[in-house]
């Protein structure tokens, strides 16, 4: 990269990812990938183009990939965890569909690997409460709780986070900007616990994503609580649907304005990822053709790019006991990995084995 003086400055963080980058096509097999999402609703094509592509092309690089599906983590921000099975088995279809493949990426729930979880113990005695206090992304999770009240279970957080990913010793961790402050922590923990005791574990550094922001058809953000969004698993009626009903605005000619024409724009965006083409080409494209021939254009092309996933969604669905292996492979996988470290931290810790 080639900076002039009109550039804007490029941020450590930034400046490593792209390093990163480069190092994971060299050498994919340094490094370890730690990454997963909450079983509470259904994926959607956010999440598809956000996140869940980037880790089948992690996995084909050849770099471990380890996916969570943090069951426990759903109790931070609600009073229950509803419909628990039916969104764990859902995910897991997700991720079957769209190519994760068990063979080389391990998929597993917290729940299952009771030696993760005790990493929890020793890594709060190695923050303190004002620190976790101050995590602006344990800020923001409680100032939109569903709790009536927030437990205590939120301000552990971060560090259980710290443990999903150190247990695996993950040197490598893909997130947004917004994430940074949680994997900051998880850096804090494994420096400290190093320092205190024994070089265990690895500081992880931020793969960040470069993926553009969807928003959701009532141009507002993509969320899984707004029933805005388009499920992975909706059919080709239901998206189309969807996208009828979706918000744009009152000019004719179909421009890619972001930050003028969100709705519109979003749209676009979303027809360009399908087609893997620019947004500005696919708007040109559209012209005058108006909101109409917008959403014909995204529509078709949705239900194009997600019609193979689909149909791998639905022939895995029908044998549900091969999902369920999955899991139960993957968990079996993570207890050994879990339960290695473990007994490298009580070493460390002076603890009887």
């Amino acid at each position: 990269m080639t900076l002039t003086t009109d550039d804007p400055p490029v941020s450590p963080a930034v400046r490593r990812s792209a390093e990163l980058e480069q190092q994971l096509s060299l050498d994919p097999g340094r490094f370890r990938v730690l990454t997963g999402d909450r079983p509470t609703g259904a994926l959607h094509l956010g999440h598809y183009f956000g996140t869940l592509h980037n880790r089948v092309r992690l996995q084909d690089l050849g770099v471990e990939v380890f996916v969570l599906v943090a069951d426990y983590q759903v109790l931070t921000d609600r009073d229950v965890a509803e419909r628990l099975t039916e969104h764990v088995e859902g995910l897991l279809l997700d991720y079957l569909a769209i190519g994760i493949d068990p063979a080389r990426t391990t998929v597993f729930n917290h729940s299952a690997v009771p030696a993760l979880n005790q990493l929890l113990l020793p890594f709060l005695s190695l923050v303190s409460v004002a620190e976790l206090g101050r995590n602006p992304t344990v800020k923001d999770e409680i100032a939109h709780s569903r709790q009536s009240a927030v437990s205590g279970l939120m301000y552990t957080y971060p560090v259980h986070q710290a443990a999903d990913i150190l247990f695996c010793k993950g040197n490598v961790v893909p997130v947004g900007q917004d994430q940074l402050p949680h994997l900051e922590v998880t850096r804090t923990v494994a420096r400290r616990f190093n320092e205190r005791y024994a070089e265990v574990f690895p500081e992880p550094d931020a793969l960040l994503s470069a993926a553009p922001l969807l928003l959701g058809t009532d141009a507002t953000k993509m969320s899984k609580s707004r029933n805005n969004s388009i499920a992975l698993g909706a059919g080709a009626d239901e998206t189309a649907r969807l996208i009828k009903g979706a918000t744009t605005d009152a000019d004719r000619h179909i421009t890619y304005d972001p930050a003028r024409r969100p709705g519109v724009s979003s749209l676009v965006l979303l027809a360009a990822l399908c087609l893997g083409r620019d947004p500005h080409e696919v708007a040109a494209e559209i012209g005058n053709s108006g909101a109409a021939g917008l959403k014909r254009t995204v529509t078709e092309a949705v239900n194009t790019r997600m019609a193979p996933i689909r149909a791998r969604r639905a022939e895995y669905a029908q044998d549900m006991g091969y999902v369920r292996e999955v899991l139960r492979t993957g968990n079996e996988r993570a207890n050994a990995v879990a339960e290695a470290t473990l007994r490298e931290v009580r070493e460390a810790m002076g603890m009887f084995l």
